[in-house]
């Protein structure tokens, strides 16, 4: 799992850091004489605008890039952009990101202060408008299944 932030800076956006990131590791899987393919995972905060009140409220979140900034007992690390924007404009964005398209799992961060209301409408109007694009279905399973432990 590869948060919205990683304690790297380079030229390169988060999304090629964790393409990367995934890349490596699931070579480095591989290598190590595992038969199956790891899961991997990155979450981004993501805020589907379907109406004028998600307008309202998350009209101005969204974030062009990327940016830079200090952790403390980390350092540089890079801080990733927040995704909001009309259903179709998202599609897009997230078919553009390398780290997105090349996980198993997108997992959306949400702002959990705004309420349980505010939160069931973000992610139904990302199940609705946004995941039908990539063929996703949600997880009402529980746990993934099916992985052996080695």
């Amino acid at each position: 799992m590869s948060s919205t932030l990683v304690s790297e800076t380079n030229a390169e956006p988060l999304s090629e850091i964790q393409a990367d990131q995934i890349s490596r590791y699931r070579a480095a899987w591989k290598t190590a004489g595992h038969a199956w393919t790891p899961r991997a995972s990155v979450s981004r905060s993501v805020f589907p605008i379907a109406d004028g009140a998600d307008m309202q409220m998350f009209g101005m979140q969204a974030s062009g890039s990327d940016q830079l900034g200090m952790l403390p007992d980390v350092g540089a690390s890079t801080f990733g952009r927040t995704f909001a924007a009309e259903p179709d404009k998202l599609i897009e964005q997230l078919k553009a990101d390398p780290a997105v398209m090349s996980a198993d799992a997108l997992l959306i961060i949400i702002p959990t202060g705004m309420g349980v209301d505010v939160n069931v409408k973000i992610l139904d109007n990302f199940a609705t408008h946004v995941a039908p694009a990539f063929d996703w279905q949600p997880n009402r399973e529980g746990p993934v299944t099916g992985y052996p432990i080695e």
